[in-house]
């Protein structure tokens, strides 16, 4: 999980301090010599204590402190990085500068800076392509920087309270996987969702209002997810 930082302070991406403290014993090093490295190499004022911090887990690097630490124990930043969430991480799992990637899939560099901080995808498909490729992006999270996300979502509620089998073309335009295999989950899900409501109004006696209402909102909420955990491993 990233380091919550406050405003103003450096960012810190999510750091796995078991693989530096493992990169680094392979090496024959000791955090003296890693920090050594980082000073010599990248200038940063790097302690020994302060290694040793982040290999307990006491602390995490900064974004630049992270690729120095990459640097001096030769090894690339992803490497040291737990799993990654935001687009940013991913991208410096990559090694890769903000500018460089924009080159790579053909965006203004300042337009990838605006979608890095949170703002809206104003790509191309083939832009979108090169990103996935680029970042080696799973699917969700290639659709969750692309902004198809929501309109992922909205189809499968759809599917979910109406006709499921209306929904299995739109769903296969976003999600490049066999069509047999979205509709068993568009089943599954339409089938599921009914049977929660169902199952509320036998147990309350309701008339659809209240518990079965609330059953029925909490089942749809988390309905993207429960798409991709019952879609699987994605080819």
């Amino acid at each position: 999980m990233p380091v919550n930082t406050h405003a103003g302070e450096p960012r810190r991406p999510p750091f796995d301090a078991t693989a530096a403290r493992r990169l680094r014993e392979a090496l024959g090093m000791t955090p003296a010599h890693v920090a050594y490295g980082i000073r010599a190499a990248y200038g940063i004022p790097v302690s020994p204590a302060t290694v040793a911090s982040w290999e307990l887990g006491e602390s995490a690097p900064t974004e630049s402190e992270l690729t120095a630490l990459a640097g001096a124990l030769w090894c690339a930043p992803g490497e040291l990085l737990g799993a990654p969430g935001t687009l940013r991480e991913y991208r410096l799992a990559a090694g890769l500068a903000p500018d460089a990637l924009a080159l790579r899939i053909g965006m203004d560099p300042a337009g990838y800076e605006r979608l890095e901080a949170g703002g809206k995808w104003g790509g191309s498909e083939r832009q979108a392509a090169a990103l996935a490729e680029t970042l080696d992006l799973p699917l969700p999270a290639l659709l969750r920087f692309t902004g198809q996300d929501a309109k992922l979502s909205e189809l499968l509620t759809s599917a979910a309270t109406t006709r499921w089998q209306a929904y299995v073309r739109p769903v296969g335009k976003l999600v490049p996987v066999p069509k047999q295999r979205i509709q068993e989950v568009l089943q599954a899900l339409h089938a599921d969702y009914q049977a929660s409501m169902a199952a509320t109004l036998n147990w309350g006696g309701g008339d659809g209002t209240g518990e079965s209402g609330e059953a029925g909102r909490a089942f749809l909420d988390g309905i993207l997810a429960e798409f991709w955990a019952r879609v699987g491993d994605l080819p």
